[in-house]
């Protein structure tokens, strides 16, 4: 991403994103961001952003803070208390600011009260202080309200609507009125040492740099890497009696517009206008098995279609959509999680299906055929299934994400058996919409009361069962394997054992004073270890991903009973064995103390639990800390 942007004359990409987390799972917006657990959240930050300051151009992290709804994002309140915040919602933050980003965009929303872009412990306290922040807060378009607000709160570049209706002469108004409660000539230096820093930082000082607007090279090694992202990221969520991988003798039927216009993306600023794309029905039409084809949504047509006598099995293509935008009381957060449009009428949302998409009833058409079904779902986030679910023919669910440019040989691939799919959801697939707990708020507050229980805490905590847990994917060994090998497709799937989880913990003695960008320096110090053996047990290679929850000690405040702390891909021959490593931050075992003001690793023992997913835990074991 970097290399691309710098060679289109980019020198600052607007993200990634690790507010609008998806804490409510309609969220216009949540698709920009990685996941609603805040480690993994945390980990796809830095990771991106090396990445992209890597290739030369500087990365922004956003939205700076609690920026988790469209409906009402401008004057909206986002009332969050002080350990939620830190354990939640600044977590990803401290570690973009620990890989080193250089600007921070501070968000649409007020937190407890006051707009982002002018609140000053939201600014100078959380972010420039507490995690020191060496870089730049820039403002969202429009959202900065004030000047000396702004200024003095720590807000350093207006990215103003308005023609610099905040900053520019008004700046200089403010600088020159500062005994009168203006701005200090301080800040403004300060504001211009910061934005050159991140300009030197990532090297944009050396040498010409190409100019804006510029085309971007054809980079074929960027192709094999948008498919081999998008393959790796297909989630396999059901696959009843072993049906796929697909079987190359037998003839398909395809149905849905989404296999022509597949939704990759969802709407707004962080999407691209008509990036070249590999069509599903491209890629599967090349592998010479289809032989009946309805492109559009059309339930009776669909169910014509699947129940030809030309075709074996019928592939349906599903969809979920939402983006950028809302005024007055509409916006274009989804309206439910059912898979069909949902923009409310007079909206500017640009959503590419027709009014009357509905998934549901598509799908529950060509069942009527009788034929075995598989779905293949591109979505912004969490869709209720249960409909689909009870169609007694759709034997696999493929769930493919926003898959990028390359979705359609990446979805090949896995389908055909040409890889084993390693996708694990970053998120809770539930069985009613409701049992998230959180919903858009039409007020003029959210106040948060989930607390710490969003996502897969919440499930936990309130004993709800979900229809796909946190981090499931097949294949992975079940009680009853669903991925034996087929010697009738391409290449097939295969299952893993885990045995042999150790344990061991060493007292950190770090100074606890010296802060560091991120934090306190120790909380950084690994001061535990986690092991366990992962064995490909199936007959061809494979990748799993092998996931570490924690557990704090009875001895810390109530805390949700697992927690993400780590996560390793095992890429495995057939009979190999692996061991998945897992090191363990200060941090990764504290709580934020709110009385104190500092992160807490509580005395006893911590509970461990290594797994497939946040619900299939295969070893458990404790780290005791005294």
């Amino acid at each position: 991403m970097g290399t691309e942007a710098k060679a289109a004359g980019v020198h600052v990409q607007l993200g990634p994103v690790a507010d609008g987390t998806g804490k409510i799972p309609t969220a216009g917006r949540a698709w920009e961001a990685f996941s609603p657990d805040p480690y993994l959240s945390g980990m796809a930050m830095a990771s991106t952003i090396n990445g992209m300051q890597a290739g030369g151009v500087q990365a922004c992290a956003k939205h700076f803070i609690g920026f988790e709804q469209q409906l009402h994002c401008n004057t909206i309140s986002s009332n969050i208390d002080d350990r939620t915040n830190h354990e939640l919602y600044m977590w990803p933050f401290a570690d973009a600011v620990k890989s080193g980003v250089t600007s921070v965009m501070c968000s649409y929303n007020k937190v407890n009260g006051t707009h982002s872009c002018e609140n000053d412990q939201v600014l100078q306290g959380l972010l420039k202080t507490e995690v020191d922040f060496q870089g730049y807060v820039m403002s969202d378009w429009g959202a900065q309200h004030k000047t000396n607000e702004s200024a003095n709160a720590g807000m350093d570049m207006s990215m103003d609507n308005q023609g610099s209706k905040h900053w520019g002469t008004n700046l200089k108004s403010a600088i020159s009125r500062f005994v009168f409660g203006g701005v200090a000539q301080s800040r403004l230096d300060d504001m211009v040492t910061r934005v050159l820093a991140g300009w030197y930082f990532v090297g944009q000082d050396q040498g010409s740099y190409p100019t804006w607007p510029r085309d971007i090279p054809n980079m074929p090694e960027h192709k094999t890497l948008a498919r081999n992202m998008a393959r790796d990221g297909i989630v396999l969520l059901k696959n009843d009696n072993n049906f796929l991988p697909l079987n190359p003798t037998k003839r398909l039927a395809i149905i849905g517009s989404d296999a022509e216009n597949p939704v990759i993306m969802g709407g707004g600023s962080g999407s691209i206008s008509n990036p070249p794309t590999v069509k599903p029905i491209t890629a599967l039409r090349e592998t010479n098995t289809v032989v009946a084809e309805s492109l559009n949504d059309k339930p009776q047509e669909g169910l014509a279609m699947a129940a030809s006598n030309k075709a074996d099995t019928a592939v349906v293509f599903i969809s979920s959509w939402s983006g950028e935008w809302e005024g007055g009381e509409k916006s274009c957060d989804r309206q439910s999680l059912d898979p069909k449009r949902n923009s409310p009428p007079g909206s500017q949302c640009s959503d590419p299906r027709g009014s009357d998409y509905d998934g549901n009833k598509l799908v529950e058409a060509v069942c009527k055929a009788g034929k075995p079904t598989v779905v293949v779902i591109h979505s912004v986030g969490p869709i209720i299934l249960e409909t689909i679910e009870t169609c007694p023919h759709v034997v696999a669910i493929v769930w493919a994400g926003l898959p990028g440019s390359e979705c359609g040989n990446a979805l090949v691939d896995v389908l055909f058996g040409h890889t084993s799919p390693s996708g694990r959801l970053p998120y809770t697939i539930a069985k009613n919409e409701g049992d998230y707990g959180t919903k858009i708020v039409t007020g003029d507050s959210d106040p948060f009361t989930e607390g710490l229980y969003v996502d897969y805490r919440h499930f936990e905590n309130k004993g709800v069962i979900s229809r796909y847990a946190f981090g499931h994917g097949l294949c992975t060994f079940q009680s009853l394997p669903r991925c034996r090998v087929r010697t009738d497709a391409l290449q097939a799937y295969t299952n893993f054992s885990y045995s042999n989880l150790a344990t061991s913990f060493t007292k950190n003695t770090a100074d606890h004073a010296t802060v560091v960008p991120g934090g306190l320096a120790n909380l950084y110090d690994n001061v535990a270890t986690v092991t366990a053996k992962i064995k490909n047990t199936g007959k061809v290679a494979g990748a799993e991903v092998a996931q570490l929850y924690i557990g704090l000690p009875s001895s810390a405040p109530p805390t949700p009973a697992k927690q993400l702390r780590g996560f390793q891909k095992l890429n495995l021959k057939s009979g190999e064995e692996g061991t998945a490593t897992f090191k363990l931050r200060q941090k990764d075992l504290s709580y934020w103390d709110v009385g104190s003001q500092k992160w807490v690793m509580p005395n006893g023992k911590f509970n461990v639990y290594v797994g497939a997913s946040s619900q299939d835990i295969r070893l458990n074991g404790t780290i005791s800390a005294l």
